[in-house]
Parts: structure tokens; sequence; C-alpha cells
């Protein structure tokens, strides 16, 4: 009784030990290969990140010609200005102090010396928009005080290290996100590459100056930028998740294809790569659309299409080799592979 007792307690060890097995390699087999994910056509773009503010391109200080009291303002904050036209009347010094002797003799004596002792204009001397007023009518000033600022018009200005400076071109294309506005990105061109650098904790940055195509009305003056510029786009792109694809021997870019209907192994295959980001990767060559290729399970992330960009609209952009580019044709798979 006791070894058929054994016996059995043997057998369900045994059997337990088969369970346990077969259910680890289940976990570890198709299922454990990693997620499977398909090579789609879609736009991608390859940029450079900086960060910057707004600022005037142009910035001008009006002050008042000589010290006294200010005794009316024609402008304010956001009104537009042209060169010439006068934003301000004050009262020299000696008016103001005449004027007020007057005052305690009457309103005739007012009138009086207001005709025969004129009082002083403030003139724009450049056009553009009121950013900053900085007097009241009444307060004391002396000929250094600054009454208004005026913004020719507002651009970014970036900060880009010195790693990626070559990359940065006239004219080129960029996407500006400002920090209060993250929802609503606005399209510029590089105007102004500056050539002194800056040293900040030992990393070299340079200024790069981006006029928005369209200045919108929530732009202010000194609001933090994050800004992209586009160094490369394609549409109709073949593209995988940047993890599916791994470096191989010798520099190859490889993928691993899963096994087919009947078994076998996951099969590795070196495909050629283009444009890549930290999401996505353009392949050349090695697939075809819809082709599935396996990614590391935890690795894997949607793949996001780039925003709509300047650059889409150009008759052709320039690829990775240089070469302009249209709608690709499906690459077709390698034969013998």
């Amino acid at each position: 009784m006791k070894r058929a007792l054994i016996a059995v307690v043997v057998a369900a060890a045994v059997g337990g030990g088969v369970w346990k097995y077969k259910t680890a390699a289940s976990k570890n087999g198709r299922e454990g290969l990693g997620k499977r994910v398909e090579a789609v056509i879609g736009s991608i773009e390859q940029s450079i990140d900086a960060t910057g503010s707004v600022a005037p391109q142009n910035r001008v200080e009006i002050k008042p010609p000589v010290g006294g009291r200010v005794e009316k303002l024609l402008v304010d904050e956001g009104d537009k200005v042209v060169t010439g036209q006068i934003v301000a009347w004050m009262s020299s010094t000696d008016r103001t102090a005449i004027l007020d002797a007057a005052r305690a003799q009457g309103p005739e004596q007012v009138k009086k010396w207001e005709d025969a002792y004129k009082p002083t204009a403030v003139f724009a001397s450049l056009p553009g928009e009121v950013i900053l007023r900085d007097v009241v009518v009444g307060q004391a000033v002396d000929a250094g005080k600054v009454l208004f600022a005026v913004a020719d018009t507002l651009i970014v200005n970036a900060q880009v290290d010195e790693s990626d400076i070559g990359k940065i071109k006239l004219g080129q294309k960029a996407r500006i996100r400002l920090d209060s506005y993250p929802d609503q990105p606005v399209e510029g061109k590089v105007f102004d590459i500056l050539f002194e650098g800056k040293n900040v904790s030992n990393v070299i940055t340079y200024g790069v100056k981006v006029r928005p195509d369209k200045v919108p009305a929530f732009f202010r003056s000194q609001m933090t930028a994050n800004v992209s510029f586009l160094v490369k786009r394609k549409d109709a792109a073949l593209l995988l998740p940047a993890a599916a694809v791994k470096e191989g021997p010798g520099g190859k870019r490889i993928v691993t294809l899963p096994p087919d209907e009947k078994g076998g192994k996951p099969e590795p295959r070196e495909v050629k790569t283009g444009i890549e980001t930290d999401e996505q990767i353009e392949i050349l060559d090695g697939l075809a659309e819809g082709d599935k290729v396996l990614v590391a399970a935890g690795k894997y992330q949607a793949q996001k299409a780039p925003e709509s960009s300047p650059l889409s609209s150009l008759p052709g952009r320039m690829g990775r080799s240089g070469a302009q580019q249209g709608a690709a044709p499906k690459p077709k798979k390698p034969s013998g592979k």
C-alpha cells in the first residue's frame, strides 16, 4: 500500500513537471518571440530640435526729448505705429512749473499759458507694434526715462548645439512651438545664423534666427519656444518601428522575420535603411509593404506619422541620397532569401 502511494505521488510530480514545462514552452514560444509588426507606407521626417525664445527682430525704446511731466498718451501696448507718429505729449519742467502756477490764478490764466507755451511732442522712430508702455499721464520723468518700446516684428531666437549647426542652412524650414500654446505650431524659415557661439557650462551653442511665415496674434516677446529644424522628409516611405531594426556584424541592419505557419525558426534578414528617428525607420530595400517582422516584447511603440509639414508641399523632397523623391514605389522582396 505504501509503495502504491509513493508511485502515485511520483506520477503526480512527473505529470506536474510536464505541465509546467509545456506552459513555459508555450509562454516562450511564439508569444515569447515578440510582437509582430507590419511594414507600412507613411511619412517620415528627420529634424534637429532646439530651444529658444520669442524676441523682436529690432527693438527701439522711445524716450522724451526733455525732462518734465507726461500730459497725454496717444498709444498703448499692442497698437501699431509708423515712423514720425506722435505717441505722447509732455510738458517740459519749465512749462510744468508755469502751468501749475497759472492754475492757482484761474482757468483764463491756464488757457493763456497753454496757448503761449506749447507742449513737446514725442515721436515714434520705428514702424511696428508697441510692446511696452512704462508711464502714466501725470508722471514726472527725466530725459532718460523709457516711455515706450516698439518692435518691428517678432522672431524666434534658437540656440543650436555646435554638433548640429552644420546641418542648419539659410532658408531652411522650421516648426515653432511655444510652451504657452503647444497645440498651435507655427511654420517659419531660418534667416540668420550667428557667427559667434556661446559657452554655457562647457556647451557651445550658436544662435539661429527664425522668422515665422505669419506672426500669430498670441506671440509675445520672451515666450519660451521649441524649434524643430526640418532636415529631411519623405512621403510614401516604407516604415518600421525603430526597435524592429538591429545592428548586426559589420554595421549591417537586420530585422527578424517571424516563423511561418508551419513552424520553424525566426529568420534574420538584412535590410537597407534610410531616414531614421527615435520612433521610426525607413526601409529602402529588403522588405515590402505588408511584410511582418518581430519586435522584442516591451520595446514596441505604435508608429506615429509626422505632422503636416511645409516640406510636404514641395514638388520634390531631398532623401538620404540627396536626389529628389516623389511617391516611392513599393520595394520588392529580394529573391533567394
